[in-house]
């Protein structure tokens, strides 16, 4: 299996888990972050919105009206974006995936209480055999 395979086989792995972590970002290239980095402050935006603010962002940084409309259509294939509604109002919102539940379970949590107590309380029993 080539290496593009590989990739394309995490990506799809990404997709079905529904969404984007932000640690994900490190592995778009700088300009797509960009996009990320702006839509993940505000969660969802309009177009109109998007692009204003693309235009404010330093000249280096700044992506054309045709960039920027390749780039969401590449965002949204990958499913970093959702893209909703149609035409002048199309808004696209940040698809983050669901936080994994801890690993830790309720009985790790017990099992720590249960020491803890057993340290408040083992000073004072010995204290109290030393007494007798």
């Amino acid at each position: 299996m080539g290496l593009f395979d590989r990739l394309q086989n995490q990506l799809e792995d990404r997709q079905k888990e529904g969404g984007i972590s932000p640690l994900d970002l490190a592995s778009l290239p700088p300009r797509l972050r960009n996009i990320m980095k702006l839509m993940l402050r505000e969660v969802e935006m309009s177009h109109p919105a998007l692009s204003k603010a693309i235009e404010e962002m330093p000249e280096k940084d700044r992506l054309s009206p045709e960039e920027l409309t390749e780039a969401l259509q590449t965002l949204t294939q990958q499913g970093w974006l959702i893209r909703l509604g149609q035409d002048e109002l199309v808004t696209y919102k940040v698809n983050l995936r669901r936080k994994a539940g801890s690993g830790l379970s309720g009985s790790i949590w017990a099992a720590l209480d249960e020491k803890m107590g057993q340290q408040h309380k083992g000073p004072d029993t010995e204290t109290e055999k030393k007494e007798e």
